[in-house]
């Protein structure tokens, strides 16, 4: 898992409370958590997970926050069962010992009024290890359908796989 990207992880959830500190829960439905690697040198995978839940703490005018994600590791979508099924099994995920993936953070840095990186512990198949995810991305307005303050965010990490005890394959399929 040479790059593990989470592209709108904090992506279209809507406010629970207007005052500062806000609190938005993460829409599953606009969330887009995946991962990319280099196969054998033939090509770069990108593969995503389809379930994923949690909550942003936003306080814009201290500007701090924190994040807890939870992503259903089961429900990791390469687009073919079978491979699903590999990325599943103990050499990968291992989801029956290891059914999710959490990040969680309580230090989130501004540049301005923008959020520009979450630090926080990511945990994958029971291995925790320190990451930042570099926001790229941020923005909160009112939805306009829902007529509540909505944000949507971009966020991406590198991770080495083989440090959550995923490193089957290593050097041909990418770290």
């Amino acid at each position: 898992m040479k790059r593990l990207v989470i592209v709108t992880a904090l992506a279209a959830f809507a406010a629970t409370a207007q005052a500062a500190p806000e609190t938005f829960v993460i829409d599953n439905s606009h969330t887009y958590p995946h991962f990319t690697y280099n196969h054998l040198g033939f090509s770069n995978q990108t593969h995503k997970f389809d379930k994923t839940s949690g909550k942003v703490i936003l306080d814009r005018a201290a500007k701090a926050g924190s994040a807890i994600v939870t992503i259903d590791a089961t429900s990791v979508n390469t687009g073919h069962a079978l491979f699903n099924e590999h990325l599943q099994a103990a050499d990968f995920f291992d989801t029956a010992k290891y059914p999710t993936i959490t990040f969680k953070s309580d230090m989130m840095a501004f540049r301005g009024d923008q959020p520009v990186s979450l630090v926080g512990d990511l945990t994958i198949k029971g291995v925790t290890k320190q990451v930042t995810l570099d926001i790229t991305h941020f923005k909160c307005q009112p939805h306009p359908m829902l007529k509540v303050e909505a944000c949507g965010a971009n966020a991406t990490t590198q991770v080495k796989r083989s440090e959550f005890n995923m490193g089957k394959n290593v050097p041909f399929v990418s770290d």
